[in-house]
């Protein structure tokens, strides 16, 4: 009798199975009669109208746009499963109390881990997106992250959560490039701006189904969340069999069967300067972002003037003012889209990382009480919008075969610099009181401003 398969290796068989399927000689592209040729594609707006109304979206947009949100929200689950129950799953396999200081320092070298498999995980799936094609990496990278996101459920040493959460990152940083560059190439130009806040509000979805299983299994054990994070393999099944690759890339691809470009190309020649500048503006506002939303919520529990408060009641009040934040992200993302229709991208961009250093300062700046605080979350969310822009702004920016490549280590590699940020402020951060972290944190967004109108507009 044979024996049963382990774990790695039928990981191993899901992913020779995805690969192998989709050769190169066997690509799963769009026809030639499909509606995204004939100018209905942004990037070859030149050979025909421009799509007026969303019901002459083809059926294949539509279905690339419907594979993109999904992984997309599922990203925003996967993200904020962890940050549900840091700080009690981390004390709990350090076998400590939760406010003891090696909580706060091994959460932070947990979250840098994340951050860095984030940025890896772009420049890497975004090297394969440019090579097996679009449709077929998304399907990979959201496998990934499902089953290490579910995997963290079996963490016992900290050392083991750090491992799960950077191979989940790497999925999760993948499937933003390659979900953008798949949108890029199909839907239409005027319409970017707008399918981009959609992506976004995505994420935010994703962030409040991570809230609703977290109340929902609060009785549970604290690990018992990231059981939710292997749903979204579930989707894999449909995308693989609704969603060809993106004619332009079929294309270009057939064009070079050889001598593919590669990440070294990201710094050669013309392409040079935009991405370097790319990755200093996601580096600085990246790192200011994810600074704030990793510690203003333990900021928040731990505000003098909630001493008296229960843990629930904590809990409920933390609930509450992430819906607040989320919610205003949510505005904020379409707010940015109908700006950067009449700025344009770079000018948008720099003026919301402007009014995020501004938010931050006025809200951080002085100790505040619990009423007076939450009420600069609804502005602090709507700058969140300007991260909506990236996605529709940075992969047009690079040529067809460095598109994922490009856009997924430019705006990636940013999260390295997150992480360090985030590990490198926790060092300095007072245990129950964050304020000043948060704040100097906030400085990053002045020279992601500065750097931001240096960029170019997309030349489509």
């Amino acid at each position: 009798m044979a024996s049963r398969p382990t774990f790695p290796e039928l990981l191993r068989d899901v992913y020779l199975l995805l690969y192998n399927s989709h050769r190169p000689k066997a690509y799963m592209c769009e026809s030639s009669d499909s509606k995204t040729i004939e100018g209905r594609d942004g990037n070859q707006a030149a050979q025909g109208p421009e799509v007026e109304h969303l019901r002459d979206l083809s059926p294949q947009q539509w279905r690339s746009g419907i594979a993109a949100w999904l992984g997309w929200t599922f990203d925003g689950l996967e993200l904020h499963l962890y940050t549900l129950v840091a700080t009690p799953f981390v004390a709990e396999l350090l076998n400590v109390d939760a406010k003891d200081d090696a909580v706060t320092y091994y959460g932070s070298l947990i979250q840098g881990a994340f951050l860095l498999g984030w940025a890896l995980g772009g420049g890497l799936f975004g090297w394969i997106g440019d090579r097996l094609g679009r449709s077929r990496t998304l399907m990979l990278t959201i496998l990934t992250y499902a089953l290490f996101t579910g995997g963290s459920y079996f963490a016992v040493r900290w050392w083991h959560l750090l491992a799960f959460r950077f191979l989940a990152a790497l999925g999760i940083g993948g499937e933003w490039a390659v979900g953008a560059a798949l949108l890029s190439e199909t839907w239409p130009r005027r319409w970017r701006p707008w399918i981009a806040a959609v992506l976004q509000t995505g994420v935010n979805l994703g962030i409040i189904m991570a809230m609703i299983a977290g109340h929902l299994l609060s009785n549970l054990s604290y690990r018992a969340v990231f059981l939710v994070g292997v749903l979204p393999a579930l989707i894999v099944v449909w995308i693989r069999r609704a969603v060809p690759e993106p004619q332009e890339w079929c294309e270009a691809r057939s064009r070079r069967q050889t001598h593919l470009p590669g990440v070294l190309d990201l710094f050669r020649g013309k392409i040079r300067r935009t991405t370097v500048l790319t990755i200093l503006v996601c580096g600085f506002s990246l790192s200011g972002h994810w600074a704030f939303m990793y510690w203003f919520l333990q900021h928040l529990r731990n505000l003098p003037d909630l001493a008296a408060w229960t843990g629930p009641e904590r809990t409920r009040f933390a609930s509450q003012a992430m819906i607040a934040l989320i919610a205003a992200s949510t505005a904020g993302n379409f707010v940015a889209a109908m700006v950067a229709q009449r700025l344009g991208y770079r000018r948008t961009i720099a003026a919301g990382c402007l009014l995020y250093f501004l938010a931050i300062t006025a809200a951080y700046s002085t100790p505040l009480n619990h009423v007076s605080l939450a009420l600069w979350f609804v502005p602090l969310g709507m700058c969140q919008g300007l991260f909506a822009l990236f996605t529709m702004y940075l992969p047009p920016l690079f040529p067809t075969l460095l598109r994922t490549t490009g856009a997924g280590f430019c705006y990636n590699i940013g999260r390295i610099a997150a992480a360090c940020a985030t590990v490198f402020f926790g060092l300095f951060s007072v245990v129950g009181d964050h304020r000043l972290v948060i704040l100097y944190s906030g400085l990053l967004f002045l020279p992601a401003a500065a750097l931001a109108m240096r960029l170019a507009e997309p030349p489509d």
